[in-house]
């Protein structure tokens, strides 16, 4: 089947097109991307005034399954991705089995290859059952396809055992990617250590408990001579951290998450647990540094940190409600009504930081590299055909009933954004999954 995308303007920083192009898809892959393209199509999508970008390379997902189906499954988490424009997606390791062994992520595998509607990359975990006390088997998790590894949820407290790790990833060539936190710092906080958490009287989460493992893991990845990627950053001490080691020339990367760039400590004042994770929303100082930090390069990538509960895990008192929030639906409008609108970034750096850095992290961004097809963040011929069709000026109000995530805990209920998902295409597959009352 044959698919023609036309007169859109067509984003795709790695062969640095930005301008209004043609692509013609042919067996699910991306045979031209030119000007006035003549040939006959089954389908022919009029992108006139619309943006046409690569489908988004989510890197920080959280499944639920196997083990938690009530708050989340492949099915509807995939459904949810495409919705929100996310093609290829990488599947953390805390699931119930946790992904800590070949056995497991064969497991894994099987329900993707029946259920999933997007691209599945798996992260396996780093130690035996997210325990941090023995290492698991690169090895073997690598042979299985696994394209990183990280105890997401819970940090290696053990110097001794996250060096070890990071030397054995950087031998098998597998990213680390850690979760920052000290929890000596943040055990039973729920906010951000501050004048909100004084004021509300809630135990509050020092930002020195994500810096000073931010600061930690850097020293044990330069030591070991390895790559690691920091998730989910937080606050300005850990932005210029990661800048001094990308100086020093340490082999670090960065994300950060649309609710850590877009909210600050203020939104828990209503004590709304949709406004719970962690780590926590932080100062409006450590939100701006957050945005200055993508802006100059610091931050690598945009990731969702996708983290489905159910409502009674919610809807209960705030300290004792679940960390975490959804946000596969909403990533992208909230990244274009904060950075781009608001002219912090322009439409490529935003493609570069939802698209083409993530595919480079994670070594699916290159024909060759990719066991599960081929070059992901980019429009380059020959490459699976993940692409977008995004309405750049649509606004649109985010509402519980629109969302296809089992869970519906979001930190941008009730909130206008704009930029909407008017098309995905993914591995060459037009999906019509965007009922009207949803953009409105």
């Amino acid at each position: 089947m044959k698919i023609l995308i036309k007169n859109g303007r067509v984003i795709d920083p790695a062969n640095n097109i930005d301008g209004i192009y043609d692509i013609l898809v042919e067996n699910d892959k991306i045979s031209q991307v030119a000007k006035n393209i003549t040939t006959s199509a089954d389908n022919i999508v009029d992108a006139a005034d619309k943006i046409v970008m690569p489908g988004i390379v989510d890197m920080h997902v959280h499944l639920r399954e196997p083990g938690r189906e009530d708050k989340e499954t492949i099915a509807t988490a995939t459904m949810a991705a495409l919705r929100g424009g996310v093609t290829s997606l990488l599947a953390m390791p805390n699931t119930q089995p946790a992904i800590d062994c070949a056995e497991n992520v064969k497991l894994l595998k099987s329900i993707i290859d029946k259920t999933a509607k997007v691209n599945v990359f798996i992260c396996a975990a780093i130690t035996k059952e997210r325990l941090g006390k023995e290492l698991t088997g690169i090895l073997k998790l690598k042979k299985e396809g696994v394209v990183a590894i990280s105890d997401d949820g819970s940090s290696v407290d053990s110097d001794e055992l996250m060096l070890k790790a990071l030397k054995r990833a950087r031998k098998q060539d597998i990213l680390v990617i850690s979760h920052c936190e000290d929890k000596s710092f943040s055990a039973g906080g729920v906010v951000n250590l501050g004048i909100v958490s004084t004021r509300l009287g809630l135990r509050g989460i020092s930002r020195a408990s994500e810096y000073k493992r931010v600061q930690r893991d850097l020293q044990l990845a330069e030591k070991a001579k390895a790559r690691i990627h920091i998730a989910h950053v937080s606050c300005k001490e850990s932005v210029e951290l990661i800048a001094r080691a990308k100086k020093k020339g340490i082999k670090v990367t960065a994300e950060v998450t649309p609710h850590h760039f877009a909210l600050s400590e203020e939104a828990v004042l209503g004590f709304d647990t949709n406004m719970k994770m962690n780590p926590p929303l932080r100062s409006k100082e450590d939100k701006e540094a957050l945005k200055e930090g993508l802006k100059n390069g610091i931050i690598d990538a945009i990731a969702s940190d996708h983290a489905p509960h159910t409502e009674n895990e919610k809807e209960i008192e705030f300290e004792r409600a679940e960390f975490g929030v959804i946000g596969l639906e909403t990533e992208l409008a909230v990244s274009i009504t904060e950075l781009v609108k608001a002219g912090l970034l322009d439409w490529v750096d935003l493609v570069n930081k939802l698209c083409l850095n993530p595919a480079k992290i994670l070594g699916i961004n290159k024909p060759s590299s990719c066991a599960q097809g081929l070059g992901k963040g980019t429009l380059s011929i020959g490459s699976d055909a993940d692409i977008l069709v995004v309405l750049p000026d649509k606004e649109w109000m985010v509402e519980k009933e629109g969302f296809l995530s089992k869970s519906k805990n979001s930190a941008f209920l009730g909130k206008k954004l704009t930029g909407a998902v008017e098309l995905t295409i993914c591995n060459g597959k037009i999906n019509e999954v965007y009922p009207e009352q949803r953009i409105r």
